[in-house]
């Protein structure tokens, strides 16, 4: 049985990888699951898996939450507090397999914990990657980690890489790596009608049933920007080689260009459950309960180059994957802020990118050399990024 701890169970990717365990039940034994806030959906998790332990970080929410877990069917379930329970939980020994699916730079140190440990890193936090990306990957190569990307598109690309290919080397022969991108749900709007999108209308992906800030992120293509960050960290290659292109039906989930004029693409409905299967069995196969892919129903794909005017967030997150260091940082710190104060109705949807780049000009840009840095870099951002939407 592989033991698996989910960290944030209760969100998409967490509740996509338990659909993929309980169908693959012969496989799995849950060890740990962790939440935020949602503690309802939660204990409905531990009546289900039974895992030894449940984390909630926040110690008021802990406790009623503990008091709920001993009267009822899983009881025998110990219930954690504190973000130090996070990394408490990834490094038991009975974990074999670590799903990093907490949103934000709040999963940075569980990840971390995690990869130090040698575990198999399942990784959907994309800002470890984004924020650390030195840092992690010494990490996995260090312990003898195993990471597998779980973002659709990486995952694509791991797919379609040489046989017993491994994350962070750079493999032989390749031309370019190919990301996929839907385009979101304002592809066909202009510049004008961006002004006045509401924020129903952000959170609303055409393909994707994800959660609001991703949603969002898809919808200026920061979350595009993010993944070129992460496949050059993954893959060890420069920005150079990463090409974005937009493919409205999300079918194609990346391509790979080799040398020899072949290009490798992994095709498939779009459905998180599958790169979750393959990540979870890898290297083998397992069922993911998603549809097989009919290729006759789907029988147009088209693709176009993304807009940099249209979609300056894009621009941004090349621009911070060049100058490296704490530059990455800085970029998601000052979108997790545009984002949340669009999601509040306080920023207009085209005035995410202002602020970042306005954001990323005033800031210092420094070696990521150690964790301490990112985070005072990342923490840093954040307030300087609060400071120009108050005076806005």
């Amino acid at each position: 049985m592989n033991g698996v701890c989910v960290l944030g169970s209760t969100g998409s990717i967490g509740v996509s990888t338990l659909e993929v365990i309980r169908l693959n039940r012969q496989s799995y034994s849950v060890v740990a699951l962790t939440a935020n806030k949602n503690i309802e959906r939660l204990f409905e998790q531990c009546i289900e898996f039974k895992p030894v332990y449940a984390v909630v970080p926040e110690h008021d929410l802990a406790e009623t939450f503990r008091k709920k877990i001993e009267q009822s069917d899983a009881s025998e379930t110990k219930v954690l507090s504190g973000i130090e329970a996070l990394e408490y939980v990834v490094q038991l020994a009975e974990v074999d397999t670590v799903v990093a699916a907490i949103v934000g730079a709040a999963g940075l140190l569980s990840t971390l914990a995690a990869a130090k440990s040698g575990k198999k890193l399942l990784l959907a936090n994309k800002e470890s990657l984004v924020i650390s990306g030195d840092l992690l990957m010494t990490a996995v190569k260090e312990s003898g980690a195993t990471l597998l990307p779980l973002d659709s598109e990486h995952n694509a690309l791991f797919q379609c890489m040489p046989d017993a290919y491994q994350s962070g080397q750079r493999a032989e022969g390749i031309r370019k790596l190919i990301l996929t991108a839907s385009g979101g749900p304002f592809l066909k709007m202009s510049l004008s009608e961006l002004d006045n999108v509401t924020v129903e209308q952000a959170c609303a992906h055409p393909n994707w049933s994800m959660g609001r800030k991703i949603s969002v992120d898809s919808a200026t293509m920061m979350n595009k920007g993010l993944e070129v960050i992460e496949a050059s960290y993954l893959f060890d290659v420069p920005s150079s080689l990463i090409e974005v292109l937009v493919h409205p039906q999300s079918i194609i989930h990346s391509m790979v260009d080799y040398l020899d004029g072949s290009v490798l693409a992994q095709l498939g409905n779009p459905d998180m459950r599958t790169p979750i299967a393959h990540a979870l069995a890898w290297p083998k196969r397992q069922d993911s309960g998603v549809s097989p892919l009919d290729l006759i129903i789907n029988h147009q794909l088209t693709f176009e180059a993304p807009s940099f005017e249209k979609f300056p967030c894009l621009k941004l997150a090349y621009e911070a994957l060049n100058k490296k260091g704490t530059a990455p940082a800085i970029l998601n710190a000052a979108n997790e802020v545009a984002v949340d104060a669009f999601l509040s109705k306080k920023l207009r949807f085209t005035a995410i990118s202002t602020l970042i780049e306005k954001v990323m000009a005033a800031s210092t840009v420094r070696s990521a050399d150690s964790i301490e840095t990112v985070l005072k870099a990342d923490e840093e951002t954040r307030v300087l990024a609060r400071h120009y939407l108050e005076a806005s």
